[in-house]
């Protein structure tokens, strides 16, 4: 790095504004197809009342619009069906709990009702998403009261999938739609092989002799009691067995380890959707007593370690109303990008922000508390979703008074005035100088201290205390090779940004596989 500056604004000062425009950085400049970079707020991860006792698409709709929120994102649970059974019987003697879904109500349904209510409500954007349990799994046992079910809260956000069917077959826990089938039904049809042996036994005559003096009678009976018996058995085990294809996922087991999540993110992948962890450091615990049968845990850990062991996912909760450690500098986000920037993932993942909202409670729980802003050059559904899965947005916590606002986060060449956002990839000659601009304002105007976070490449290259409205220039030059990137962390706990990476790199570099 040859040097850093930076300059605090208060108020709109015009020479900063005129450095923006001679360096070619501002968002809101037009790109080369003559379109603009323009924000688009969002409330992403929204339950309606098709999946929780919470609103319609139309209260959510007009909600949105008051809060200034131009689109909706939801996550409405996909499939909330959980069961235990006891073995060898576990088809039959078994706990069933099913809560309503996206399932249970019909996939073309929901789909079909978001859409009409999105007629009435032009103003606010509605895309249909779905929460997604891909598994949980059972430990202990009834007999020994240490009953636990795990991971019941890892969950996936899906959006973005272009059919019905898409959804119908998704490989999510309970979801019949998505058992394997094949040989395996075979074998589990083979109580069927007791059905010939018991309808002989039920047909069967019996001869017996009855004494009638000094001779007999010869009797021929039927003695179907066995008969019945074993069709009964044949019966049970059938039903046991149905619907006699198998799970992807044992649900008695804790040896699957991540596979069904990474199995759930392909088969999105594959059909053009996106997937984002959601909340990874989220808890979830509690107990339920029944009686004699004891207590049963139900329990998820957080599991940022997830981001680091799965692939192919577009990216996570990185700003929600908890405790977030996986974007402090040097954490978790920082080391699947270094893994991305030499070559060990595929793509970046991208920090979102999920409000996680339900309804609107006494706890003061509104639609607007987490944010998440696009950048997009025409306001559509499909540019909304072309912005998840490139990158192209931040996210921020706020309160009802204020938020704070990332007008502009951008890195510009001083040799080429090539200019990149949040998601993109500045190229340039190595070693070429380059300049980091910042711009961070308030929604009600006033001066608020905020701390300030430019990371680079997983290090603290800046952290200052600015005066909202301010903006704040860096400079560095090009690296070689691998490349490298930038990224933002500003304010703290329920008024803070959280943006995604720019990188940089070196033209012709052929080191990475950077967007």
């Amino acid at each position: 790095m040859k040097s850093i500056y930076r300059k605090a604004e208060r108020g709109r000062v015009i020479g900063g504004v005129l450095l923006a425009l001679l360096l070619g950085a501002s968002v809101g400049a037009a790109g080369t197809d003559g379109l603009v970079w323009r924000p688009v707020v969002t409330a992403f991860h929204v339950h309606s009342n098709v999946s929780e006792s919470g609103e319609t698409f139309d209260q959510l709709a007009v909600e949105a619009k008051a809060s200034g929120i131009d689109a909706i994102i939801f996550s409405d649970n996909f499939l909330l069906h959980y069961e235990y059974g006891l073995f060898p019987l576990r088809g039959v003697i078994r706990r069933t709990v099913e809560l309503p879904s996206v399932l249970t109500i019909g996939v073309d349904r929901y789909l079909a009702e978001m859409r009409e209510a999105g007629l009435r409500h032009p103003d606010v954007m509605l895309i249909p998403g779905v929460e997604v349990v891909p598994h949980y799994y059972w430990t202990g046992s009834i007999f020994s009261k240490d009953l636990t079910m795990h991971d019941a809260q890892k969950n996936v956000l899906v959006l973005g999938l272009p059919r019905a069917d898409d959804y119908d077959r998704m490989p999510a826990a309970g979801n019949h739609a998505s058992y394997e089938y094949g040989w395996n039904t075979v074998g589990l049809l083979w109580p069927l092989v007791l059905v010939p042996p018991a309808i002989w036994l039920i047909n069967r005559r019996v001869e017996r002799r009855l004494g009638t003096g000094w001779t007999f009678v010869v009797v021929r009976e039927r003695r179907p009691l066995p008969g019945v018996a074993l069709l009964a058995v044949a019966v049970l085990l059938l039903i046991n067995n149905y619907p006699f294809g198998t799970p992807l996922y044992d649900t008695y087991s804790d040896e699957n380890g991540l596979r069904p999540y990474q199995g759930l993110i392909e088969y999105v992948r594959q059909r053009g959707g996106v997937s984002i962890w959601s909340m990874p450091e989220a808890r979830d615990f509690s107990r339920h007593d029944y009686g004699p049968l004891g207590v049963v845990t139900a329990k998820t850990d957080p599991y940022p370690e997830a981001l680091l062991k799965t692939s192919d996912y577009a990216g996570f909760g990185a700003v929600y109303e908890d405790t977030v450690t996986v974007t402090d500098p040097g954490g978790v986000w920082d080391a699947a990008l270094m893994a991305y920037l030499e070559g060990r993932r595929g793509n970046p993942p991208w920090g979102v922000g999920e409000v996680a909202y339900h309804k609107t409670d006494s706890a003061g729980k509104r639609l607007d508390n987490v944010e998440t802003v696009l950048w997009v050059k025409e306001r559509t559904p499909a540019a909304l979703l072309d912005a998840f899965a490139k990158g192209r947005m931040y996210a921020l916590e706020r309160r009802k008074d204020y938020g704070l606002v990332l007008k502009e986060f951008s890195l510009t060449s001083e040799e080429t005035g090539q200019s990149a956002i949040s998601g993109e990839t500045l190229e340039a000659p190595a070693n070429a100088p380059f300049r980091v601009r910042v711009e961070v304002s308030s929604t009600d105007g006033q001066r608020r201290p905020v701390l300030v976070q430019v990371i680079r490449s997983g290090l603290v290259m800046s952290s200052t205390t600015e005066i909202t409205p301010f903006s704040v220039q860096l400079r560095d030059v090009v690296p070689q090779g691998t490349g490298g990137y930038f990224r933002l962390l500003i304010g703290a706990a329920a008024h803070r940004i959280v943006s995604n990476p720019i990188f940089v790199r070196s033209r012709g570099s052929l080191t990475g596989a950077l967007p």
